[in-house]
């Protein structure tokens, strides 16, 4: 029997992966995993981009987790020093779109990601990853930089951003996201200081911290010199060549 063909767009509430489904121009399904953490405005953009492309963003959650925070204390750390294995990115994302695959066993599955130029190493080693599905990378294919889909976004559509980009963050990741840098802790210090003290507290619980200095030593986050590190993030739109083309 002939599978059902199904191409899927992973909207992670970013501007990347939906300009990703939007370029793709022909998804089935929109798809966005919703975790706690994620800054309020991200379900406005999400519904704001419903609107836009006229169809559905299914939402989908952990019935396990429901935040960063339930799955370090579960797992006792941020990271398997071992292998880079993260606990809220692998249970609160992955896993889910696991699930999900199984309930979609008998599809044949193209998935659209929002990988911009910079990231095609990302690219490869997802295609690697995941031989169960096709893949779509339509920021690769129209050489678009993060900057300039930005600025392809604002030249399509006329909703906002995420707040997170407006306020001068480089990505609408989960607020207190563990791969972030000492810049951007230090970021997350002035503008969200709950989370800060949260995440402190919560590296010394665990007896891990989320930061290293340069020869991998520890750095917690309750010792963080308030001027460490690069907090100077923010994407400038910009449309470019490429995303004259891309239009």
């Amino acid at each position: 029997m002939t599978k059902k063909k199904l191409k899927v767009c992973w909207v992670s509430a970013g501007i990347s992966s939906f300009m990703a489904g939007y370029l793709a121009g022909d998804v089935d399904e929109w798809i966005y995993i919703d975790i706690a953490d994620q800054q309020e405005d991200s379900i406005r953009f999400i519904k704001d981009c419903e609107k836009a492309i006229g169809k559905e963003v299914k939402i989908l959650k952990s019935s396990q987790y429901s935040c960063v925070e339930d799955c370090v204390r579960a797992f006792g750390g941020f990271r398997n020093p071992a292998n880079g294995f993260a606990p809220c990115t692998n249970w609160l994302k992955k896993r889910v779109r696991k699930e999900w695959e199984e309930q979609h066993r008998d599809c044949e599955l193209t998935y659209v990601w929002g990988f911009d130029l910079k990231e095609k190493d990302r690219a490869e080693r997802t295609v690697e990853a995941n031989p169960q599905a096709t893949h779509e990378f339509p920021l690769i294919e129209s050489n678009l930089s993060k900057e300039e889909v930005h600025g392809l976004f604002e030249r399509t559509f006329d909703f906002a951003r995420p707040w997170m980009y407006q306020k001068g963050y480089p990505n609408n990741n989960c607020i207190g996201c563990i791969k972030g840098g000492m810049g951007y802790w230090n970021r997350i210090r002035k503008d969200f200081p709950e989370v800060f003290e949260s995440r402190a507290k919560l590296e010394r619980l665990v007896g891990y911290s989320i930061l290293k200095d340069g020869k991998g030593n520890p750095v917690y986050l309750d010792e963080l010199d308030p001027d460490r590190g690069n907090m100077n993030t923010e994407i400038f739109p910009d449309c470019g060549i490429m995303c004259y083309l891309a239009q």
